[in-house]
């Protein structure tokens, strides 16, 4: 099998799931009185403080979550019911994971106005729109750090910035596809959202970010746990997995990321002579992304006929609705048949040169049987 589809998901690390195994061995809930349950509370502790301490942020603006797709919904909706009092005006851009778009087409059924920032010809958003479009009663910005399609960074130490000058707006950050591959600085972000499963962790665990000068309003309500803010008993061993997920994951990042970088270029070197084959991915995306389209082939025809060699890409965000085109490269290059012909290829620390051979001699003969 060779899997390029990292961004989509991660396999799990061995150190990581043994931390949850072993974790497994404390019996009892956090929320208990008894020794128990105040053993699972300190190991609990422990493993926050590490990732505070990675993220530089404090025990307490910690929120554990199943995934990015709830942070992502806390985060948007909590704001907006906690502050709609201030105002009901929110940016955002099309480059967005559904669970923001879906979250705020919701939001959006309830009175809230939802405005899109244009974006440069490189895909990155227009700071200068950005200025003109803020208002006395916007709210919330959200912007994702990485578009998870095209792999588009966009500067949100900049925007951080632009947005101090606005202290009744919040500023929150998908980081879900740059944490673990690129350094993440939170001091200008007001909240920001990351999962487990992307950074070679278990699935259903993930966390957000919420400065202490933040409030929201909870999406569940119930009893005692790790905040106030996420009700439910604390899944202590998915806790300490994330925890060492996360530590593992930004260890050599400026190895890994040249690693993965040559790689990029080796397969975007490989590609660029084909007569209908696009690359989509620019100077401005992450090397661990890279979108292209064959214009003629259909994107989930290509997918398949790759399947036939145990190879593995996507055409989209493993989240998105499969029926539709990528807004994220149609708004990119204008352009509605790349658009409906592109696929994501993704690359990890563990995709070998070898592995990419593999998967260029199967691309040029998909290519040519599906072109005839």
């Amino acid at each position: 099998m060779i899997y390029l589809d990292y961004s989509a998901t991660t396999p799990v690390n061995k150190e990581v799931l043994d931390s949850f195994i072993k974790a497994n061995d404390f019996v009892g809930n956090a929320n208990s009185l008894h020794k128990l349950g105040n053993n699972i509370t300190k190991l609990v502790e422990s493993a926050t403080t590490q990732i505070a301490n990675i993220l530089n942020v404090k025990n307490s603006e910690i929120i554990y979550t199943s995934g990015s797709s709830e942070a992502n919904n806390l985060a948007v909706k909590g704001i907006a019911l906690k502050y709609q009092n201030r105002g009901k005006h929110i940016i955002t851009t099309v480059f967005e994971h559904s669970s923001i778009n879906e979250s705020l087409l919701y939001l959006k059924s309830l009175g809230f106005e939802i405005s899109y920032l244009k974006c440069t010809q490189n895909g990155i958003i227009d700071l200068d729109e950005l200025k003109s479009l803020l208002r006395d009663d916007t709210i919330l910005v959200t912007i994702n750090h990485i578009n998870s399609e095209i792999g588009i960074k966009q500067p949100i130490e900049e925007i951080g910035n632009i947005l101090k000058d606005y202290p009744k707006c919040f500023f929150h950050v998908d980081i879900t596809q740059s944490i673990g591959k690129i350094p993440v600085n939170l001091e200008n972000v007001d909240l920001a959202s990351f999962s487990a499963h992307k950074i070679y962790g278990l699935k259903g665990i993930g966390c957000l970010i919420k400065k202490e000068n933040v409030s929201l309003t909870p999406l569940i309500h119930g009893g005692k746990s790790t905040t106030i803010y996420r009700s439910g008993t604390p899944a202590h061993p998915l806790i300490v997995s994330v925890s060492k997920a996360l530590r593992l994951a930004t260890y050599n990042l400026e190895e890994r990321y040249n690693y993965i970088k040559d790689l990029n270029n080796y397969v975007k070197d490989s590609l660029k002579d084909y007569k209908d084959v696009y690359i989509n991915s620019n100077d401005h995306c992450i090397p661990h992304i890279l979108n292209i389209s064959v214009v003629g082939i259909k994107a989930e025809t290509l997918l398949h006929a790759l399947e036939e060699y145990d190879i593995y890409v996507s055409t989209k965000s493993a989240c998105s609705d499969i029926d539709s085109l990528s807004e994220s490269v149609l708004e990119l290059t204008k352009n509605e048949e790349r658009a409906k012909s592109s696929i994501r290829i993704s690359l990890s620390y563990l995709t070998t040169k070898k592995e990419l051979d593999e998967f260029l001699v199967a691309f040029q003969k998909c290519y040519h049987k599906l072109k005839k």
